[in-house]
């Protein structure tokens, strides 16, 4: 008897096609996973590009063109690993949104970066290890290898999802390719002195800092009996001074050397930080209209400042991270005699908007991972402590990049975090204000005086948060070496298969 015909039923054609369709669903998955990296590629071989058209008749035009994929490749890490710290205060404190984090900061980035980053590329390019005393076709390999190996190491921390400093990274590799080339006497360890005593000192001045904006916060205007009329009274204040300090910075900074006198930056920066609160003080108090007299209501009020202190803070990375990718690099186009305009040691144009373009790429692909990170787990931030760790950490940046000291704003950041909980511990038990609050709150409701807050719950909420501590200064320690080591092996590796 021959066999019966496989009849196609319904019910058969219906599980083939749930096949087909889930089929389709991981591999569009697995697709997903692939685009933000094969869009960073499309990046770095358009950073290729764009130095082959500047250099493509010099000589050693081919290693710029490969220095420049690399510094596009640094300085994704750069946007996708420390960036973080710009904007991830204000999600965590829920005062924007992902996607307005991402491209306030991605702008701000663009302009810190071209207008105020060259002061910091000179330190990275030529002071640390002095180019006088090491021969042009050395230092670019010195530099690739420094790029390269600071990358590698940013982009695995990035996969551990461990912010590190880039900073570290840059500094350590510099100095491991120069020793591994030349030896150490080429290395400027005064200047090395220099920046290891700014990345202790500026955490600490972060934390100080955030910690006294927080306790004007409060004094001003948290514990006050009516908290929205003095809001309406000091946001606009905090405004000014946010404006007015940014101004004098960039008048500062753009100005050639000695043209205004001190007194004359602080004038402008005054007269500034009037028309920020003229033009400030109506929107808040239009915010400030039919809200409730409670903690809460502030939120709404801080949101303007704290958006204005994310995008300094964004501005004043660019400024001072920028030089992390495109200081090689720089130093790497002075070696082949292609300098910029104002000499040796002065970023080209079209080499800052490598780096400032390639930060903001990495930070669009892959920042809003860290950026939860930042604003969410380290610790409990609302919009009034998220202010105060930005302009904080702006501010400490903003003089850094000034005085030409490649800093690490991460370990600022994170200084200014733990600040404001240190202070926010010693506040809750030690404060008089607080306390005498706390007491009229609670006659006007007619209640017994509450007790103090339990000392073990305090412990819990505050203390918990020193575990990262360590994390910290584990990264700090571990940073340096390790890039040091890995760009002397890599610098090996290149010597021995190109020179």
């Amino acid at each position: 008897m021959p066999p019966r015909p496989a009849v196609l039923t319904k019910r058969t054609l219906d599980k083939d096609l749930d096949k087909i369709t889930h089929a389709e669903d991981v591999a569009k998955h697995v697709l997903r996973r692939l685009v933000a990296p094969g869009l960073g590629l499309i990046f770095v071989g358009l950073a290729m590009l764009f130095a082959g058209v500047y250099v493509f008749d010099r000589p050693g035009a081919m290693l710029v063109v490969a220095a420049a994929a690399l510094a596009g490749y640094m300085a994704m890490n750069i946007g996708a690993n420390d960036v973080t710290n710009n904007v991830g205060a204000a999600v965590g404190a829920r005062a924007m949104t992902m996607g307005q984090a991402l491209v306030i900061a991605a702008i701000f980035e663009v302009l810190g970066a071209t207008i105020a980053g060259g002061e910091v590329v000179r330190t990275i390019s030529s002071n640390i290890v002095d180019a006088v005393q090491v021969p042009p076709a050395l230092l670019g390999w010195i530099m690739m290898a420094a790029l390269m190996a600071a990358a590698l190491w940013i982009n695995l921390a990035t996969w551990m999802n461990a912010p590190v400093s880039t900073t570290h990274a840059i500094v350590g590799a510099v100095i491991g390719a120069g020793i591994s080339a030349v030896g150490p006497e080429p290395v400027n360890w005064r200047v090395m002195l220099e920046i290891t005593s700014s990345w202790i000192t500026s955490p600490l001045i972060g934390g100080l800092i955030a910690a006294g904006l927080l306790y004007l916060v409060k004094t001003l205007i948290i514990y006050r009996d009516d908290k929205i009329a003095a809001a309406e009274r000091w946001v606009p204040v905090l405004v000014a001074v946010m404006a007015g300090g940014f101004m004098a910075y960039m008048v500062l900074q753009l100005s050639p050397p000695g043209r205004f006198p001190p007194l004359t930056v602080l004038l402008i920066g005054i007269g500034i930080g009037l028309v920020s609160w003229l033009a400030a003080r109506p929107l808040v108090l239009a915010q400030a209209r039919d809200l409730e007299n409670r903690n809460s209501s502030l939120r709404t009020l801080f949101r303007l400042p704290l958006i204005g202190s994310a995008a300094l803070l964004s501005f004043a990375h660019g400024a001072n991270d920028v030089s992390n990718a495109v200081g090689p690099l720089s130093a790497i186009v002075n070696s082949v005699g292609i300098g910029g305009d104002g000499g040796v040691g002065h970023p080209p144009l079209w080499v800052m908007l490598i780096g400032a373009f390639g930060i903001s790429v990495g930070l669009l692909l892959f920042g809003p991972r860290l950026i939860r990170l930042v604003g969410e787990e380290i610790t409990k931030l609302n919009p009034m402590r998220a202010y105060c760790v930005a302009l904080s950490t702006a501010f400490t940046v903003i003089v850094a990049s000034w005085l030409g000291l490649p800093v690490s704003t991460t370990h600022i950041a994170v200084g200014s975090v733990f600040g404001v909980g240190f202070f926010r511990e010693w506040y809750t038990r030690h404060s008089k204000r607080r306390i005498a609050y706390i007491r009229r709150k609670a006659e006007s409701f007619d209640i017994d005086e509450p007790e103090e807050p339990n000392i073990h719950e305090t412990r819990r909420r505050y203390l918990v948060r020193r575990s990262h501590f360590m994390t910290i200064i584990a990264a700090w320690i571990v940073t340096v070496p390790v890039s040091a080591v890995l760009a002397a092996m890599i610098y090996w590796v290149m010597f021995a298969l190109f020179v």
